[in-house]
């Protein structure tokens, strides 16, 4: 029941983000993703750390490392193994290093599946995945991303 509502708010949340992200190569810019795991507990305070790739369309690839931080209420632990990213508004690979805010409603059990549109300055970041784990509750704060 969970996953038959979750996958067509998935699909709205990236619709919606595709929509309000600028395209790629109009003035410049290039096409940017990231591959990511990222694990993470919360109590009313949330974290998660983990690792990923960007890669983009003009050659450029880096290795970063991503840590969320937030709070709010929230209590859970999970994992997410195979994520994926897709940046838009950038122009070297360096414009998706840094703090982006995030919030969010979630709810799961076992295998789930979670979408978010994150915002950093004019650079968007639409996020998807799918992992393990059991989480409840409304979270703010914030997805960095280090080199």
């Amino acid at each position: 029941m969970r996953r038959a509502l979750l996958m067509p708010t998935l699909c709205a949340l990236l619709a919606g983000a595709s929509l309000v992200a600028p395209r790629a190569h109009a003035s410049g810019e290039v096409d940017c993703r990231m591959r990511y795991q990222l694990k993470g507990w919360s109590v009313f305070y949330q974290t998660a750390k983990g690792s990923g790739v960007v890669t983009c369309d003009n050659g450029q690839s880096m290795h970063v490392v991503i840590e969320t931080k937030g709070g709010g209420l929230t209590i859970g632990k999970s994992e997410i193994k195979h994520g994926v990213g897709r940046f838009s508004g950038v122009r070297d690979i360096r414009d998706v290093l840094g703090a982006y805010a995030t919030a969010e409603v979630h709810a799961g059990v076992v295998k789930s599946s979670a979408a978010q549109v994150l915002v950093k300055g004019n650079v968007t970041l639409a996020l998807a995945g799918t992992g393990e784990g059991w989480d409840l509750g409304i979270a703010f704060g914030k997805f960095v991303i280090k080199p």
